[in-house]
């Protein structure tokens, strides 16, 4: 029997081996050409990306992921090679985890951490589900709220809740996790 070629594709080191068996960071962050922050993808989409030729590796954690032939350094920060347009995003919708981030897990009514929602002008009384209207609560301030407005109880909300903006709002949760960000993050 003749031997076959593999395809190109095939040639890529398989890294979910190597992702299982070294404690590395499951995530990597993605820029632009231009060096803007895009998003954040697995160790094994960044290995891909690399081997491809599509991103170039800017930073490293110092050690190597290892196939038959190839040798190359963790990706922790990588550089696409050519400019991708990005168009503008749309507005990020107000989720329980978006807003427990944008209020960094702590109750907008007496500070302690956050684990819920509440919409300030309750929706059984026409408040609707958008940004400024939506802040993160503790469990007892969300149950003594209920479905009351603010001045009815004798509370002050004691900042006005608005929409992240910019690409933080996608990487502001993460960005804690891997110090080498913080450069590229940096507004």
């Amino acid at each position: 029997m003749p031997c076959q070629r593999t395809p190109a594709a095939s040639r890529v080191p398989r890294i979910q081996e190597y992702a299982v068996l070294l404690p590395a960071p499951p995530r990597t962050l993605l820029l632009n050409a231009s060096l803007e922050p895009l998003c954040v993808v697995a160790l094994s989409r960044a290995v891909t990306l690399v081997m491809s030729g599509k991103a170039t590796v800017l930073e490293s954690d110092g050690r190597l992921l290892h196939s038959e032939r190839t040798a190359l350094p963790l990706p922790v920060v990588l550089s696409l090679t050519r400019y991708v347009h990005v168009p503008v995003r749309r507005p990020l919708p107000p989720t329980r985890r978006t807003v427990l981030q944008r209020d960094d897990h702590r109750c907008a009514y007496c500070g302690s951490h956050a684990d819920t929602v509440d919409h300030v002008h309750p929706r059984s009384r026409g408040g609707r589900h958008e940004w400024g209207n939506v802040v993160a609560a503790c469990r007892r301030c969300n149950h003594r709220k209920a479905d009351h407005l603010l001045h009815e109880i004798g509370w002050v909300l004691p900042w006005t809740p608005t929409a992240p903006r910019g690409v933080h709002a996608f990487l502001r949760g993460v960005a804690a996790d891997e110090p080498a960000w913080s450069a590229y993050l940096a507004a």
